[in-house]
C-alpha cells in the first residue's frame, strides 16, 4: 500500500483554495490544484492498514441511516498506491470500476471515506478526496476518458425519471448492460441537483457536468428535457411503453417554516433560489435578471447543511450587505465527542467555503447556534423587513424525545430583506407516486427495500432520495447503480452489473 513508512514521513497537505475575498468576485471553481509530485507524496501516506475501513460503506450502528466509509466502495488503497507509483491510467481504471462520476464526488462529496481512514485514529487522514478528483481530471486531460458504447444491445428499453445523481448513475449502468435507456428531466438542462442544486463555484456546469452528459449521450443514452412525468407524459404511459421504469425524482418537497409573517415577500425556499441563480448564470451570465438577487440586502439563511452553505456562498457573490445563518442545533465540538468515535463520520465544527467567505468579508463565522425564528415582520408594502428570534435549549419532551424550548429574555430582532429557508426536505413530490399508486413508507418515500429497489409495481424501481430520503450525492450514486443492477436482473433473469 504505497510507501510503508509514508504516513510517518509526510504530513497531510491540501492545495490552497483561492482567496475568499477574491473568489466571491466570480463564479469559477475555488479549488486550486496540486503538482503530480505532491499528489504522489499524499498517496504515499496511505497505510498498509490491514483492514481499510475507508471503502467499507458499512452501517454504524447497524441499521442506522448513517454509514462509515465510502458508500460506493471505492477501491481507495489501490488507487492511492497507483498514484504514488505514477501509474495514473491504471488508477483511473480502478476508480471507474466503482464510480461512474468521480469528477462529481471528488468535488462535492463530504468524504466519509476520510472520516473512516485508519490513519485518522492517530494523525490527519489521507487526502482521499483530492487524490480522487486529481485522478479523473488527469484522465480527462490525457484523453483517457472516451465514449464506450456497449458492444451489443439487448432490445430492452428502460425509462429513468430524473437526471440527478441517482438517475445518471442508473442510466450509465443500464446502458453499459446494453439496454436502450431514456432519461426524462423536467428542467431545461440535464443534471438535476448536479446542474441546478449545487452552485457553479463548487461544480462547474459547462466544463465538468455537461462534459460527462455529452459522453453518456455519445455512448447511447437518450436525454429528454423540459418533460415532466405525470404532467407532460403520464406515469402510466411510461410504464406501458417501457420494459422497466426507474424512479429517481429526488426528495424535493422542502420543509417550510409556517410561522407568523411567512407570506411576506422576500422569503424563499433555498433550492428555487439556487436553481434560478445557476440558470441565469448559464443562460446570460446573469444579464437577464431572472434570479433572486441578494445584492445590497441583509440576508438571513435559516438552516445549515450543504444547501445552507450554498445559499451563503451565492449571496456573497451577489454582494449582500450582511449575512447571518441560523442553526437551531448547538455548535459542534472542535474534536470528536465520545458519542462520535472513529470510524463514524466526524461531526465536528468546521468552516465550509461559504462561511469562510462570509467570515473574510464581515469578520466572523455567520452562523448563530441554538436560535429559533419566532415570526417574520414586514413593511407596509408586504416585504419582509425583520425576523424575531429567541435562543433555545434542548430539553426532553414527550417520550424522552428532545425539543427546542425558547429561553425567556433572549428575544432579539434582526433586520432582513431576504430570507432563505434551507431546513431540509420532507420527501418526494406526490404526482407520479399517486398516479401509479406506489406503496410508500412512513416518511412518504417510495417503499423499496435497500439493495432490491423494487417497488410495489412490477417493473418499476426506485432509487436515490426518492427511496432513501434526503442524503449525500455519493449515496445517490450507490442507489442508482444498485437499481440498475436489479432492473437488469428483472429484464434478463440474471445480471453482471456490480
Amino acid at each position: 500500500m504505497a510507501k510503508p513508512t509514508g504516513f510517518m514521513e509526510y504530513d497531510r497537505e491540501l492545495p490552497p483554495d483561492r482567496s475568499p475575498l477574491e473568489r466571491i468576485k466570480d463564479w469559477n471553481e475555488f479549488h486550486e490544484h496540486f503538482s503530480v509530485e505532491k499528489l504522489q507524496t499524499q498517496g504515499a501516506r496511505c497505510m498498509d492498514c490491514g483492514i481499510p475501513f475507508c471503502h467499507t460503506g458499512m452501517r454504524l450502528p447497524e441499521n442506522s441511516p448513517a454509514a462509515s466509509g465510502c458508500p460506493i466502495n471505492n477501491l481507495i488503497p489501490e488507487w492511492n498506491d497507483l498514484v504514488y507509483r505514477g501509474l495514473w491510467k491504471e488508477a483511473l481504471e480502478r476508480l471507474h470500476k466503482t464510480n461512474n462520476f468521480p469528477e462529481f464526488t471528488g468535488r462535492v462529496c463530504p468524504a466519509p471515506c476520510e472520516g473512516a481512514c485508519v490513519l485518522d485514529m492517530i494523525e490527519p487522514p489521507v487526502t482521499i478526496k483530492n487524490i480522487e478528483v486529481s485522478i479523473i481530471d488527469k484522465g480527462w486531460e490525457e484523453g483517457w476518458v472516451v465514449p464506450e458504447p456497449p458492444a451489443k444491445r439487448t432490445g430492452k428499453s428502460v425509462a429513468v425519471v430524473g437526471s440527478g445523481p441517482a438517475g445518471l448513475s442508473c442510466a450509465a449502468q443500464l446502458n453499459r448492460a446494453g439496454h436502450l435507456v431514456t432519461v426524462y428531466e423536467r428542467a431545461d438542462r440535464i443534471g438535476g441537483l448536479l446542474m441546478y442544486g449545487i452552485p457553479n463555484m463548487k461544480l462547474d456546469k459547462k466544463r465538468v457536468v455537461q462534459r460527462r452528459i455529452d459522453l453518456m449521450a455519445a455512448e447511447g443514452v437518450t436525454f429528454i428535457t423540459n418533460t415532466e412525468i405525470g404532467k407532460d407524459i403520464s406515469a402510466k404511459e411510461l410504464v406501458d411503453k417501457f420494459d422497466a421504469v426507474v424512479l429517481c425524482g429526488g426528495a424535493t418537497k422542502p420543509r417550510d417554516l409556517p410561522i407568523e409573517g411567512r407570506a411576506l415577500k422576500g422569503i424563499h425556499f433555498a433550492v428555487p433560489f439556487l436553481h434560478a441563480n445557476t440558470k441565469s448564470l448559464l443562460d446570460s451570465n446573469h444579464e437577464d435578471g431572472n434570479y433572486i438577487s441578494a445584492k445590497d440586502k441583509h440576508v438571513i439563511v435559516i438552516g445549515g447543511g450543504d444547501t445552507g452553505t450554498d445559499c451563503v456562498g451565492t449571496s456573497m457573490r451577489h454582494g449582500c450587505e450582511s449575512l447571518t445563518q441560523f442553526e437551531i442545533l448547538e455548535r459542534p465540538p472542535d474534536e470528536r465527542a465520545p458519542n462520535n468515535p472513529w470510524p463514524e463520520y466526524p461531526r465536528i465544527y468546521q468552516l465550509d467555503y461559504g462561511q469562510e467567505e462570509a467570515a473574510a468579508k464581515f469578520g466572523s463565522d455567520p452562523r448563530i447556534y441554538l436560535i429559533n425564528t419566532m415570526k417574520f415582520v414586514g413593511d407596509d408594502r408586504g416585504n419582509v423587513k425583520e425576523l424575531h428570534t429567541a435562543e433555545v435549549e434542548w430539553v426532553p419532551g414527550e417520550g424522552g424525545r428532545p425539543f427546542p424550548k425558547p429561553i425567556e429574555g433572549t428575544e432579539k430582532v434582526w433586520p432582513a430583506d431576504l430570507v432563505l429557508l434551507a431546513m431540509g426536505f420532507l420527501g418526494p413530490e406526490d404526482t407520479i407516486l399517486e398516479e401509479l399508486d406506489v406503496e410508500r413508507d412512513e416518511r412518504s418515500n417510495v417503499k423499496a427495500e435497500e439493495d432490491e429497489y423494487t417497488t410495489s409495481i412490477p417493473g418499476v424501481f426506485a432509487a436515490g432520495d426518492m427511496r432513501r430520503g434526503q442524503s449525500l450525492v455519493v449515496w445517490a450514486f450507490k442507489e442508482g447503480r444498485g437499481a440498475a443492477r436489479e432492473a437488469d436482473r428483472y429484464l434478463m433473469g440474471t445480471t453482471d452489473l456490480p
